[in-house]
């Protein structure tokens, strides 16, 4: 179930990876000025759920309409600079007075909140495929005989 490749062990190393960046922003963001428990939360859920996403999406390594190959890297920066790039257009109210707080690099800006996405997704994807491998072979049937 775990042998490598193995759709399975994407998943939950894309889990893995993404719940315990969750779990940091959980503990970081009363010094970033965030207070409200359901943000905190969320943000647990949020980077665990991009962490399978990233996972799910190494099954596929080529794109058949634009015959382009889609390696780790790509696949994991585009679905976690996406997803970055949904939250802060949803949560701006909540992401810009946190980053005017307590600036990163002297960066105060809410839309680098995507480059910061598509980093964490290239991390996830790599780990996920140094672990889980990629491409269709990780998706296997087995065999009720």
């Amino acid at each position: 179930m775990f042998a490598k490749p193995s759709l399975i062990t994407r998943i939950v190393v894309g889990k893995s990876v993404g719940f315990a960046l969750g779990v940091t922003g959980f503990f970081a963001a009363p010094a970033f000025g965030v207070d409200d428990i359901k943000i905190r939360i969320g943000m647990l859920f949020w980077y665990t759920a991009i962490g399978a996403f990233i996972a799910m999406a190494g099954v596929m390594t080529w794109h058949p309409m634009l015959k382009l190959k889609l390696p780790w890297w790509f696949m994991g920066a585009l679905i976690g600079g996406w997803m970055n790039l949904l939250l802060i257009l949803f949560a701006w109210e909540v992401f810009a007075p946190m980053m005017e707080a307590a600036p990163i690099f002297g960066l105060t800006s809410p839309w680098w909140g995507v480059l910061e996405g598509a980093i964490i997704g290239m991390l996830i994807g790599g780990l996920a495929t140094l672990f889980g491998g990629e491409g269709p072979e990780t998706v296997r049937t087995l065999n009720a005989d």
